[in-house]
């Protein structure tokens, strides 16, 4: 099966602060663009920031709704890192390492855009854990 391109839509309510956020806070590239809509190329997939006119509010915890990425090089965990920490963005939750010394280890932070849309951004130490089911590994936090 050839790679295919993982596509997501979001609410904001403005394109030059998701642009700010997006563009200049995470270095992701601007697609097309619509008074509506904009496309952002968000380290290969297909991010759709939606213009809503409806209010946007934040959710309570990190869960049920976030999304993210999973990096194979945990150097480019650390520069995402380290450009969010740069560019002031909005930390939900501040770096941590998840399950130390288990076979679900993970590093990982969760930013919030202007809009609450939460962002994780994940490096897991066994990458065989990304997806192999684990008998008693836990999945998020109770």
């Amino acid at each position: 099966m050839t790679a295919s391109l993982f596509h997501l839509a979001i609410p904001i309510n403005d394109i030059d602060q998701a642009k700010t956020f997006y563009v200049e806070g995470l270095g992701c590239t601007v697609g097309r663009e619509s008074p509506q809509a904009i496309i952002l190329n968000f380290w290969d997939h297909q991010v759709v920031a939606h213009v809503t006119p409806d209010p946007l509010t934040p959710q309570k915890g990190i869960y049920p709704r976030h999304f993210g990425l999973i990096f194979p090089d945990e150097a480019d965990w650390e520069t995402t890192l380290d450009r969010a920490k740069t560019h002031n963005l909005q930390f939900r939750e501040s770096e941590k390492r998840r399950f130390p010394g288990k076979v679900t280890e993970h590093r990982t932070f969760f930013l919030e855009d202007p809009f609450y849309n939460l962002l994780e951004f994940k490096y897991y130490c066994h990458p065989e854990s990304i997806f192999s089911p684990q008998e008693g590994a836990q999945v998020g936090d109770r």
